[in-house]
């Protein structure tokens, strides 16, 4: 790949490409079926338990495990390769990267040879995105599957979002999106005329403790949400939460937005409650990044059950 789709992204004369930084194959839990995981770099939100951190950004990152590097004393050909000194020899005799020098070229990813430098972000074509989606077409067609595009957050990058997804149902695949829900409406609404199926974050209804969580408002977040009720009504759409002991794990932060959900006209909704976990935790260091629920353990099994029951009543 080139050092200009690497930094900059496509040129002006280049067809419409959109920024991956990961593809998950055989999935089973985001839509019908075994799918492909199309991730999408940039997000509006800074949510505090996010899972992919590597996600928010909206450029490529350089991660680095130190575990896997082989140390100085046996390879230094990263801090050769950088011509910004932004990598270092660390007191454990393992490379440091200065994120204030760094600018993200991934140079030093092609130059390492222990894996221990990786660059989250690829630039990719509509063909190119198409033709790694239909290699398991074959698995979608006898369990009904398709490809999710989640992230991130897929609005973040709309024209390449729907470039895709105009393509991909052109040649019969099953779509589905996964948003915060935090975008343009008039985005929103060209997307879900593409797709057979919506997934829909909800955290919390009170503003001011969405903010605090998320780093913005709601306020887009739920106009969204009822404007897809009102123009997309045989639309299927699940709405999750993902539920954070200490900032939405109370019974009547889930009954509001049960409630909510339940006064919202014609709308196909199933809810889910998706406890909180800390798989994403080891990415944030791997970034130069501080994870901001350090020691934040899960809600309980049983929490969890009583807050489903709840919705059941």
């Amino acid at each position: 790949m080139s050092q200009t789709s690497r930094e900059n992204g496509p040129a002006q004369d280049e067809p419409v490409r959109g920024l991956i930084f990961n593809i998950q194959k055989f999935s089973l839990h985001d839509g019908s079926g075994i799918r492909t995981l199309v991730f999408l770099k940039g997000c509006p939100l800074t949510c505090q338990w996010c899972a992919n951190p590597e996600g928010q950004s909206y450029a490529p990152e350089l991660a680095c495990r130190p575990d896997k590097c082989i140390g100085t004393s046996e390879c230094d050909r990263c801090v050769k390769v950088c011509e910004v000194d932004a990598i270092r020899l660390g007191e454990d005799g393992r490379v440091e990267i200065s994120r204030e020098l760094c600018t993200d070229c991934g140079k030093c990813v092609d130059a390492c040879p222990s894996k221990a430098l990786e660059l989250f972000g690829t630039w990719m074509s509509v063909d190119e995105l198409i033709r790694v989606v239909e290699e398991d077409s074959s698995f979608y067609a006898r369990s009904g599957g398709g490809v999710t595009l989640s992230g991130g957050e897929p609005l973040a990058q709309t024209d390449f979002v729907l470039a895709f997804l105009e393509k991909a149902r052109a040649r019969g695949l099953d779509t589905t999106l996964e948003t915060s829900g935090l975008g343009k409406w008039e985005d929103l609404e060209q997307v879900c005329r593409l797709v057979n199926h919506v997934f829909f974050d909800i955290k919390i209804l009170d503003p001011a403790k969405h903010e605090e969580g998320a780093g913005v408002g709601n306020e887009r977040i739920l106009q969204n949400i009822s404007k897809l009720s009102e123009t997309f009504p045989d639309l299927p759409v699940t709405v999750r939460t993902p539920v954070v002991p200490g900032f939405n794990d109370a019974p009547e932060d889930i009954r509001a937005i049960a409630d909510f959900l339940d006064r919202l006209p014609g709308l196909r909704v199933e809810y889910e409650l998706l406890p909180y976990h800390r798989l994403g935790e080891s990415k944030y260091s791997q970034l130069g990044k501080t994870y901001p629920l350090e020691g934040l353990e899960p809600p309980p099994k049983e929490h969890i059950d009583d807050l489903r029951q709840l919705l059941d009543r």
